[in-house]
């Protein structure tokens, strides 16, 4: 017993060298979807042309908003650049326009107004029916866009500063009248790209593409003290073509929240979220999950493909979060290549999990999981490898999971219930509703296992692939 520790020992720390390597070193781009190094503004101003101050006191919001509305005129004439030098830019809330890009000089730091006057109150998102915590509306984010084509926001590093802890306060103190805001929001837009960035201190969720298409979300790093209520990375709701990579993410909630709706509201707007890369993530969060899908997600969640990741000193590293009255569904998720340091929970899935937006939403709406894959995990100082709940007359079915090592702390390694699905490669061993052996009778019921892939790629070449 002795010797079969060590030697899975060493595998782990073999793995999680090579693992951690490629998520620091590699550079491929899987975000395909649109060439932003081609974008050129033919016209340039700095923000301090509009009577801006970079001196983190004088309150610049005019500056901003006169600033983008006078670029609005090269809009059809390829567009325009905003720059921002070096300074500490004190603002409140401001809107972006089509055709623009905000650059940050790698000095800049754009400062949230802790006035929340200077936040003003828009109107709740239709797919959720009120704001997420209060009801009624929201607050609008400090940078804010409706309807837009072809937006950058970028910088050589430059900073953005929600100044947070006043939301924070008001938050625990229960003195909210508005859902506090997020840093950046963008609904309804289409040509998106944020990059090379840090963000900071969010009030609320961090980044927030609503009902948009076509977003990449590159290099950029995503800080909140650890005990900060709600601060979530990234939450792509209600939309598709996302790509996320090469992030680095700490903050008191979810790194990454995939989204798309809420209860009865969800479902009757009906866009869900589809065509999700994620690649090459970090971070940590000791309260929420590396990776989250939920809980507001009664449009339908697809297509995920998340690789090469590594979270440490964690709570959950991937997890999905729903409940009855949610609808919906959660199906063709592909998670591999993931490394693990310190995580209490490894694979959690959760269907009692999360409020309502009222009473009027339908407890018989129940949500469909189906086809989740896991595969190529090793993990190191786990407390527990899986919590899977289900909900009992509903099943969460074809969960596969392969090539899972994981050096677990705790004596229950796994804990499954309402759940169905087949394993290969697992240790310690999966609960007893996740033992059937994929290869190779069920590989049509697992999404995406990379293992069925190659051997159906060689059975069509004449072969046959043994998974030993």
């Amino acid at each position: 017993m002795k010797r079969d520790s060590t030697l899975v020992d060493v595998v782990l720390v073999l793995a999680l060298f090579c693992c951690s390597t490629l998520t620091v070193y590699s550079s491929n781009s899987l975000c395909k979807h649109t060439n932003f190094d081609e974008i050129r503004r033919p016209h340039s101003v700095s923000i301090t042309e509009f009577g801006a101050v970079g001196d983190g006191i004088t309150l610049n919001t005019k500056a901003f908003q006169n600033a983008i509305f006078y670029l609005n005129s090269f809009a059809d004439k390829g567009g325009a650049k905003l720059f921002v030098p070096a300074g500490r830019w004190l603002t409140g809330s401001f809107d972006l326009i089509s055709h623009l890009t905000l650059s940050l000089d790698k000095d800049a730091v754009i400062l949230g107004s802790t006035d929340i006057d200077d936040w003003p109150v828009v109107d709740p998102l239709p797919s959720y029916g009120r704001g997420r915590e209060m009801p009624g509306g929201r607050h609008m984010s400090l940078i804010y866009g409706r309807n837009l084509t072809d937006v950058v926001i970028t910088g050589n590093n430059g900073t953005i500063d929600g100044q947070g802890s006043i939301w924070w306060n008001k938050f625990r103190n229960k003195t909210l009248d508005y859902t506090r805001p997020h840093l950046v929001e963008l609904l309804n837009s289409t040509g998106v790209l944020i990059s090379n960035l840090t963000f900071l201190n969010s009030p609320f969720w961090t980044i927030h593409p609503v009902y948009c298409s076509q977003v990449t979300i590159q290099n950029v790093t995503i800080l909140a003290p650890l005990d900060s209520p709600n601060t979530d990375g990234i939450d792509p709701d209600s939309s598709d073509h996302v790509c996320i990579e090469d992030c680095y993410i700490s903050t008191g909630d979810d790194l990454i929240a995939i989204k798309s709706g809420w209860d009865e509201y969800g479902i009757a707007f009906s866009r869900p979220s589809t065509n999700i890369i994620i690649h090459r993530l970090t971070g940590k969060t000791q309260t929420s999950a590396g990776i989250a899908i939920g809980s507001e997600m009664s449009g339908g969640i697809s297509e995920v493909h998340a690789e090469n990741i590594h979270f440490h000193d964690s709570y959950n590293a991937i997890r999905i979060k729903t409940s009855p009255g949610r609808g919906g569904y959660v199906r063709n998720i592909y998670v591999s290549n993931m490394s693990l340091v310190n995580v209490d929970i490894a694979i959690r899935f959760t269907g009692l999990y999360g409020d309502h937006p009222d009473e009027y939403y339908d407890p018989n709406a129940l949500p469909i999981i189906e086809k989740i894959t896991i595969e190529d995990v090793i993990g190191q100082n786990i407390k527990h490898g899986g919590i899977i709940e289900g909900i009992k007359g509903d099943n969460f079915i074809n969960i596969c999971l392969s090539n899972i090592i994981l050096n677990v702390t705790s004596r229950y390694a796994w804990n499954c219930s309402y759940v169905e699905g087949y394993s290969d490669l697992v240790v310690p061993q999966a609960c007893e509703s996740l033992k059937g052996r994929i290869f190779s009778d069920h590989c049509s019921d697992c999404y995406y296992l990379s293992k069925c892939i190659a051997s159906w790629n060689k059975r069509k070449r004449g072969g046959w692939f043994m998974p030993w």
